[in-house]
Order: C-alpha cells, then sequence, then structure tokens
C-alpha cells in the first residue's frame, strides 16, 4: 500500500477560537481519512462519495461561517467566501478525477496547494474573522 498523504495540523492553522480551530481540525482529519482510503487503492465511485461527506462537511462549515459574516456585516465577507469557494472547487475537481479513476492520492503537489490553502485561509482570513467578533460591540 503506498503512504496516503497527509496534511499535519499545525500552529500557523490556529485562528484564536477555541470551537472554529477545533471545527478546522476536524476538517483536515476528514481530509486525512479521504486520503488514507484513496491511498488504500479505493478509487471511483466509492472515492467519490467518501470525498463527497468530506465535501458536505466542508460546506456546511463554511455556510456557517459565511451566515456569522453577514450577520455581522463583515468588510471582507466577498472575498473570505471566495476563498472558501476555491476550496470547494479543488475539491469538486478531485471528486471527478476519484470518478474518472485518475486521482491515486500519490500527488504531493495537491498536499501542498491543500495545506498552503489551510495555511492562508485559516491564519489570515479566519483568524482576523474571529478577532473581529471577539472585539464587536
Amino acid at each position: 500500500m503506498q503512504q496516503p498523504l497527509k496534511i499535519i495540523w499545525r500552529k500557523d492553522f490556529e485562528t484564536g477560537n477555541v470551537e472554529i480551530d477545533h471545527e478546522h481540525r476536524e476538517i483536515i482529519h476528514r481530509l486525512n481519512v479521504f486520503f488514507a482510503f484513496a491511498a488504500a487503492g479505493k478509487t471511483g465511485e466509492e472515492a467519490t462519495f467518501k470525498l463527497g461527506e468530506v465535501y458536505a462537511w466542508i460546506s456546511a462549515h463554511f455556510a456557517l461561517e459565511e451566515t456569522i459574516m453577514r450577520a455581522h456585516n463583515y468588510d471582507q465577507f466577498e472575498d473570505h467566501k471566495a476563498d472558501h469557494e476555491r476550496l470547494l472547487d479543488d475539491i469538486r475537481d478531485i471528486m471527478d478525477e476519484c470518478r474518472a479513476g485518475t486521482f491515486t492520492g500519490k500527488d504531493a503537489a495537491l498536499q501542498e496547494k491543500l495545506e498552503a490553502w489551510f495555511v492562508g485561509h485559516f491564519k489570515l482570513m479566519d483568524s482576523r474573522l474571529h478577532r473581529m467578533l471577539h472585539f464587536a460591540p
């Protein structure tokens, strides 16, 4: 069996909000479970379904975060939402690769891309959002 991709939680990912950090850890855990699943040779519809579960969980998290941003008239809502959409697009692309049988779970560039997304998004966008919410009147 090949070694699966794995995103390791890092201090860089922390936003300072305990609940959000917990949800973000869960997102990474769920992606790592999918990577292990794919590395075990499970591809096609089975892998697409498994990644679909991850996609649904991430989508729900993003929807909640976007509701919070709208409720607080967050000044960077559009940029933040667009960044969410970029990750969801990437996951849909992986789902297409799973369906086509071309996703092997060995692409280190994919791991690097997803990890860079998490570092950038959690560290910059989410931490700013949650700092703003924490200090909002």
